[in-house]
C-alpha cells in the first residue's frame, strides 16, 4: 500500500486516479484550489486519508500548498496532475505571468522543489505536446501574440522537460527509471467528482484511458 499525494484532484482525472488508487487500498490525499471545491471532493470520497487546499496560481500559493503537504509526512507517490486546459485566455496572474504557465509549469517545478522528496514522481502531460516548441526565450508571451492552445502545449512539453531535467539532477535519488514517469492521460472530459466516471471518454480512434495500479 502506498501512501500517494495527487495535485489538482478535486474534479477531473486527478479525482479519478484518486477514486482508483483508493479503491486498490492505497492512502490518498487529495488537492483542490479552495475550499468549497474541497468540501465536494471530501464528499465525493470520503475514504481519502485528507483533502488540502491551495491555490497554484501564484509562487506563495505553490509554497504554501507544499507546506501544507509537507505537514502530513512523506509520500511515497507525488502526482503532478493540476492544469487548466488549451482554451485559456490571455489571462495574467495578480504576479504578471501568464495563468497556464503559472499553474501547469512553475507550480509543478515548485511543488518538487518543496515537498519531501517521494519515492516516485509522476508528471502528467499530454499529447499536445508533440507539436509545441519549448520557446524557452519567450516562455512568458512576452515577445509573441497570445495563442491559448499553444500555451497550453508548451507548458505539457515544459512537464515532459521536467522530468528528464530532474532525473538528470537528482540520479542519486532515482536510480532507476522506474521512480519517475511522465505520462499522456489521452482525451478526457473534466467534470464534477460524483459524475466523473459516467462522463469520461477517449477520443474516437484513441486507447482507452488506464492507470497503472502502483506498487
Amino acid at each position: 500500500m502506498a501512501r500517494i499525494f495527487i495535485s489538482g484532484s478535486s474534479t477531473g482525472l486527478g479525482f479519478m486516479a484518486g477514486e482508483l488508487l483508493v479503491a486498490q487500498g492505497h492512502q490518498v490525499v487529495l488537492h483542490a484550489r479552495n475550499a468549497a471545491r474541497a468540501e465536494v471532493a471530501r464528499r465525493a470520497l470520503p475514504k481519502a486519508e485528507a483533502v488540502v487546499v491551495g491555490d497554484l496560481e501564484t509562487i506563495a500559493g505553490a509554497k504554501a500548498l507544499a507546506a501544507r503537504v509537507n505537514e502530513l509526512g512523506r509520500f511515497h507517490t507525488v502526482i503532478h496532475n493540476a492544469a487548466v486546459g488549451y482554451r485559456e485566455g490571455e489571462r495574467l496572474t495578480t504576479e504578471g505571468l501568464p495563468h497556464v504557465f503559472a499553474i501547469n509549469t512553475l507550480s509543478a517545478y515548485i511543488l518538487t522543489a518543496l515537498i519531501e522528496k517521494p519515492k516516485r514522481l509522476v508528471y502528467l502531460s499530454s499529447g499536445m505536446h508533440r507539436q509545441a516548441d519549448a520557446n524557452l526565450d519567450d516562455i512568458l508571451w512576452r515577445k509573441r501574440r497570445w495563442n491559448g492552445s499553444a500555451a497550453y502545449a508548451e507548458s505539457k512539453l515544459h512537464d515532459a522537460m521536467m522530468a528528464f531535467a530532474i532525473a538528470r539532477r537528482w540520479p542519486e535519488f532515482f536510480p532507476t527509471r522506474l521512480n519517475l514517469a511522465g505520462y499522456l492521460p489521452g482525451w478526457v472530459v473534466p467534470v464534477r467528482p460524483t459524475i466523473w466516471i459516467r462522463r469520461i471518454a477517449p477520443k474516437p480512434g484513441s486507447p482507452p484511458v488506464t492507470i497503472r495500479k502502483l506498487r
